[in-house]
């Protein structure tokens, strides 16, 4: 069995462009339709054969506009929403002490396994999903897929890939911190089994946003059908 899996980041939301932590209900900005409409035009030329997506409204809206230009119908999954930081925070501004207090120790939690802050995603929770997230795609009946997803947790996802059972807490933060992906940045990963090879996912590609430049045109000067497309 063989499959490529197409991992697209979602594009700029109105959060990602403003000084808060960013709540799940936040949709993409201008910029960042013009992004998906620019990602989408490339994954239609891939082929694909279905469509995951993360159920948050900044990739929901990616995945929309990957849909319509794809021909494809998405298939939502809460396996790929971005790690889950403490709702107390969700909206709250940077510079709002206590909810920098809150992020600070709950970030900590994210590279240190067994602890944990209100509800947010722990260490163990992301990696736990991480896998459970890669069991999903093999299991899947498509052979070639684009999921829309976030930023860390698609670097979580190529973590345990690359490290395997060398993932730990020092070796998962300096992944998450030398590993950018930008918005709409797109990554492939092959998964394989054959005879004689052990069977196991490879990156082919990693954070290729080379649509943002193919079809380049500044935010607001796109027509109706370049940002729909």
């Amino acid at each position: 069995m063989e499959k490529t899996v197409y991992f697209v980041r979602h594009g700029q939301s109105v959060a990602n462009a403003s000084a808060v932590f960013q709540p799940p209900e936040s949709p993409l900005s201008e910029t960042g339709r013009w992004q998906a409409a620019c990602v989408a035009r490339r994954i239609s030329g891939l082929g694909v054969q279905a469509l995951l997506s993360s159920p948050l409204e900044r990739a929901k809206g990616t995945a929309e506009a990957i849909a319509q230009a794809a021909g494809l119908t998405p298939e939502y999954s809460e396996l790929f929403v971005e790690r889950m930081k403490p709702a107390s925070i969700n909206g709250k501004p940077f510079d709002d002490a206590e909810a920098q207090a809150v992020w600070t120790e709950w970030n900590k939690t994210l590279y240190m396994p067994g602890v944990r802050v209100e509800d947010g995603e722990n260490f163990d929770d992301l990696i736990a999903r991480a896998d459970a997230a890669l069991a999903h795609l093999v299991a899947h009946a498509g052979t070639s897929i684009a999921v829309v997803t976030h930023g860390y947790f698609f670097r979580t996802l190529v973590a345990r890939v690359v490290l395997g059972s060398m993932l730990n807490g020092e070796t998962f933060k300096r992944f998450q911190r030398m590993a950018g992906m930008e918005n709409t940045g797109l990554a492939a990963m092959r998964y394989r089994e054959a005879p004689g090879e052990e069977p196991g996912w490879r990156v082919l590609f990693y954070n290729d946003h080379a649509h943002l430049n193919e079809f380049w045109q500044p935010p607001g000067q796109q027509d109706a059908g370049d940002v729909e497309a």
